[in-house]
C-alpha cells in the first residue's frame, strides 16, 4: 500500500488511477471512457454493536439508519444460542423494516447444526448473507447445499496459502455469493485485487473490508474498493449482464475509533441521493495528498524490538534450576504470554513470534530444563536428581510465573511444550488465563501404549548419549513427522541451531523423563477444562490433526451435557494451519501469530 501511494505521489495522481493503469481492461478506449464517466464513490457498510438486549441493538441500528446507512453487519455467535441471535435480528427488522440490507458474521463459531438452526429461524428476514457460519470447509459446503442462507467467505480466504486462486476453486458453489477481502491480511492490494477478480468472474461479490484501520489506511482502501467496483462493472459489460446494485464495502470500522493519527478528517457522509453512506475517490485522494500527522495522538513509535535476557533460579523438590528467559514488550503490560518450545528447541525458536506479539503484550520465552542456557543444579551432592517430568516442569513454571507477574499468563506451547501447557491449563488454572497448544497431545490413553513409548524414548536417550548430538539429529529429523519441515528453506539453519546444545546428558535425561509414555494421560481431565484453549495443528500433520479434533470433541461433549461452566465452543477452538506440518511455528508462522493475537483479544 505504501509503495503504491508513493507511485501515485510521484505521478501526481490518485492511487485509484495507479491501480486502474495496471489493468489490462483499461487498454480498451471504450472501457476507459466508461470508467471516467462512472461515479467515483463507494458505499460503506456499518458495523453494529451486537451487545445489549434485542431492543437495544435494534435501536442502535435505527440510529445508524437515521445517519444514512443502508447496509449493516452484525456479529452473531456470541450469545448463548443461535436462537438468541435470531431473536435480535427479528427485532431489528421489526424496528427498521426491510428497506435496509443486513449481513451477519459468525466468525466460524458455530457447529453445522447450530448454523442450520440459526438459518432456519431467520430465513424470512432476507439477510444479504452470513459470513463464515462454520469452521470446516466440509461443513461450509454442506451448509450451502442446505440452501438456508447465502454465504460469504472471510477467514477461509485469510487462511489460504500458496496458489490462492487455485485453492479458491473449491468455493465456486453458487451458495457462496461473496468474498470479504482484507488487504492487510491476504497480502496486500495486488493479492486482494486478484481475489476480487476471481470472485467477479465467478459471479460473486467482492467486498473490500478493513480491520481497525486509521483514516490513512481507509483512504487507500476506498480507492481500492472503487477500483474493484469498476472491475465488476467491466466484467458485467463484457458478459452483457446488467450491472448489479452497488456493493457496500466493509469499511465502517472508522466509527469505532475514538482518535485518529491525522489532524484532518476523512470525509465519509450520507449520499444526497439516499443510497447510503459513501466516500469518494476525490476526497480520499485529497486526504492523503494534504495529510498532516497529529503527533500528540501518537503514543509511541515502533522500532526494532529489543529482547531482554536474564535468568531466575527456581527450587523444585530437592533440586534447583537456573532458568534462562528471553523477554520482549512492555514489562508493565498485563497481557503476559509465556512461550514453551519443544524437545531440542530453545527460546530462540520464538523470536519471530515475539517480535509480532510484543507491540501488544509482554512476551516471555523460556529455555526449558535441559535445553539452551537453562541449567539443572543439584542441591546436595549425594541426592539424586529428580526426574524431569511434565509434572515437575509445570510446577517449576508455576513458581516462575509468580516471579514474573502477580496476575495470570497465557501459555503457548509447541509439541513437548504443548503437553506442558495443557497440563498447566488443566491443573494450575488459578494462574493460567488461557492456553494455546501447537502440535500437542493429552498423552496416551492405554497402559500398553505408554509402556511401548517409555521404552522407545529410553532407547532414543541412550542413542543420544552413545552416538552424540550430531548423529542423533540426523536420525531424529529423518522421521515421517518432519517430512514437510525438511522441505522448508530454514530447515538446515534450524538443525544447526539444535546442534549448539552443550549438555547432552541433561538433554537425554529430559527425553527419557518427559516421555509422553511417562506423562499422566489428560484425556479424562479435558472434561474439567475451565480455561479457554486454542488447539493448533498443521494441515500436513495427520496424526496431530486427528488428536486436535478428538480433544475438541471430548471438551465439547462434556460442555454440552449440562456443565455450568462456559460452553465448549467458547472453551476450545481448533485451528488447522495450511501449508505446514508438525513444526507449525516454523513452517507457516503468520496465520499462527494472527490466531494467537485473536485469542489474546478474546481473553483480555
Amino acid at each position: 500500500m505504501a509503495i503504491l501511494n508513493l507511485l501515485a505521489s510521484q505521478r501526481k495522481c490518485s492511487l485509484f488511477k495507479v491501480l486502474s493503469g495496471c489493468d489490462l481492461f483499461c487498454r480498451d478506449e471504450n472501457v476507459v471512457e466508461y470508467n471516467q464517466n462512472s461515479s467515483a464513490s463507494i458505499q460503506i457498510c456499518a458495523l453494529v454493536d451486537c451487545n445489549g438486549s434485542p431492543m437495544e441493538v435494534a435501536l442502535g441500528v435505527a440510529k445508524l439508519v437515521a445517519e444514512g446507512f443502508t447496509t449493516f453487519k452484525l456479529k452473531v455467535g456470541r450469545r448463548e444460542s443461535p436462537i438468541e441471535d435470531a431473536t435480535v435480528l427479528h427485532k431489528i427488522r421489526e424496528v427498521v423494516g426491510y428497506q435496509i440490507n443486513i449481513r451477519v458474521d459468525a466468525n466460524q463459531k458455530w457447529t453445522y447444526e447450530q448454523a442450520v438452526e440459526f438459518g432456519s429461524r431467520v430465513q424470512s428476514l432476507h439477510l444479504e448473507y452470513i459470513e463464515e457460519p462454520v469452521s470446516s470447509v466440509y461443513d461450509l459446503i454442506k451448509f450451502c447445499e442446505k440452501n438456508v442462507l447465502p454465504v460469504a467467505l472471510d477467514e477461509t480466504i485469510d487462511n489460504l496459502r500458496g496458489d490462492v486462486i487455485c485453492k479458491l476453486h473449491q468455493f465456486v458453489h453458487p451458495g457462496i455469493i461473496a468474498l470479504v477481502i482484507k488487504p492487510s491480511v491476504v497480502g496486500g492490494f495486488e493479492n486482494a485485487a486478484h481475489i476480487a477478480k476471481w470472485a467477479q468472474l465467478h459471479d460473486k461479490m467482492a467486498v473490500i473490508s478493513s480491520t481497525y484501520e486509521s483514516s490513512i489506511g481507509l483512504a487507500s482502501y476506498i480507492q481500492l474498493a472503487h477500483y474493484v467496483d469498476q472491475q465488476s462493472s467491466i466484467v458485467s459489460r463484457i458478459r452483457n449482464k446488467d450491472t448489479c446494485r452497488a456493493t457496500a464495502h466493509g469499511l465502517g470500522t472508522y466509527q469505532w475509533l475514538r482518535e485518529d493519527v491525522s489532524e484532518q478528517k476523512l470525509k465519509i457522509h450520507a449520499s444526497p441521493l439516499g443510497d447510503g453512506i459513501r466516500a469518494t475517490v476525490e476526497d480520499a485522494h485529497g486526504y492523503l495528498h494534504h495529510l498532516n500527522i497529529n503527533n500528540e495522538k501518537i503514543k509511541s513509535t515502533y522500532g526494532e524490538e529489543k529482547h531482554r535476557s536474564y535468568s531466575i533460579q527456581v527450587d523444585v523438590d530437592d533440586c534447583s534450576y537456573l532458568v534462562k528467559l528471553r523477554e520482549a514488550g512492555d514489562h508493565t503490560n498485563e497481557k503476559v504470554v509465556l512461550l514453551l518450545h519443544g524437545f531440542l528447541g530453545t527460546s530462540e525458536d520464538w523470536v519471530p513470534t515475539m517480535k509480532a506479539l510484543a507491540p501488544s503484550a509482554r512476551v516471555i520465552a523460556i529455555d526449558l530444563p535441559g535445553h539452551g542456557e537453562s541449567q539443572i543444579l543439584q542441591r546436595h551432592k549425594n541426592s539424586e536428581q529428580p526426574a524431569v517430568t511434565v509434572q515437575l516442569v509445570a510446577d517449576l513454571l508455576l513458581k516462575l510465573i509468580y516471579h514474573i507477574t502477580n496476575g495470570e499468563v497465557v501459555v503457548v506451547g509447541y509439541s513437548m511444550g504443548a503437553r506442558i501447557a495443557l497440563h498447566m491449563a488443566l491443573n494450575q488454572d488459578h494462574k493460567i488465563r488461557g492456553a494455546v497448544t501447537i502440535s500437542g497431545s493429552p498423552g496416551l490413553r492405554d497402559e500398553a501404549s505408554r509402556r511401548r513409548r517409555i521404552a522407545i524414548d529410553k532407547s532414543r536417550a541412550q542413542f543420544l548419549m552413545c552416538c552424540g548430538l550430531e548423529c542423533f539429529l540426523q536420525t531424529w529429523y529423518s522421521g515421517k513427522l518432519w517430512t514437510s519441515l525438511r522441505e522448508h528453506p530454514e530447515f538446515n539453519s534450524l538443525v544447526r541451531t539444535r546442534s549448539k546444545h552443550k549438555n547432552i546428558k541433561a538433554l537425554a535425561k529430559v527425553l527419557a523423563d518427559s516421555s509422553v509414555g511417562r506423562q499422566k494421560s489428560l484425556w479424562e481431565d479435558l472434561k474439567h477444562l475451565k480455561r479457554p484453549l486454542l488447539v493448533v495443528a498443521g494441515e500436513k500433520d495427520a496424526k496431530f490433526k486427528d488428536i486436535s479434533q478428538k480433544m475438541r470433541t471430548e471438551i465439547m461433549s462434556h460442555a454440552e451435557c449440562g456443565s455450568d461452566g462456559p460452553k465448549g465452543k467458547e472453551l476450545c477452538e481448533v485451528l488447522i494451519i495450511p501449508d505446514s506440518g508438525h513444526a507449525v511455528h516454523v513452517e507457516n508462522p503468520l496465520p499462527l501469530v494472527r490466531a494467537v493475537r485473536k485469542f489474546l483479544l478474546k481473553l483480555y
